[in-house]
């Protein structure tokens, strides 16, 4: 495998899942925000506060296209699925695997909506953003790993590399 993708909704893991696997398998780690962050001059928050959703996204396309790595575990921000042209690109730099979290439990890891950098319009729910975006997870996932049920982190990244191995078996 050459790379790794983790997507999902935010609080679903990714970061801290995205380290244990790059750990595990001697990879680098890539968190997209920090690019968008470093090629914006801003954070997250700063540019949907300032400038919007939809600029957000343009940046996050950008930031994402522009990521060109071997052997890494990339963390693309949750809205990376938002614009096909990056879901695209992610998919070309190795195996998308959906961190597949329910609603609920979400809901209780997040606890900081408004300032978290999460690409929301203004009266959108976190419920709201999971139900456009879970189809867009399932579309562009090679592999879906269910992460509820108060599995740790360390034994998603478990099953992660599993469920890689078997894939990559199979292949």
């Amino acid at each position: 495998m050459n790379n790794i993708v983790l997507i999902g909704m935010p609080g679903s893991g990714k970061s801290t899942v995205g380290v244990l696997l790059a750990k595990a398998l001697g990879y680098g780690f890539l968190d997209v925000d920090l690019v968008i962050q470093r090629q914006e001059r801003a954070l997250l928050q700063e540019i949907l506060d300032t400038r919007g959703v939809d600029a957000f996204l343009d940046a996050e396309e950008k930031a994402v296209c522009s990521v060109q790595c071997h052997e890494h575990v990339v963390a693309p921000g949750g809205s990376a699925v938002c614009r096909e042209k990056a879901a695209l690109h992610l998919k070309s730099l190795g195996p998308v695997v959906y961190l597949k979290v329910p609603l609920e439990e979400l809901q209780q890891r997040i606890q900081n909506l408004s300032t978290r950098g999460i690409a929301m319009k203004p009266g959108q729910t976190l419920a709201d953003v999971m139900a456009y975006r879970a189809p867009l997870y399932d579309k562009y996932a090679d592999l879906v790993i269910d992460c509820g049920g108060g599995q740790t982190l360390a034994q998603t990244a478990q099953q992660v590399l599993e469920r890689l191995r078997k894939l990559d078996r199979q292949s």
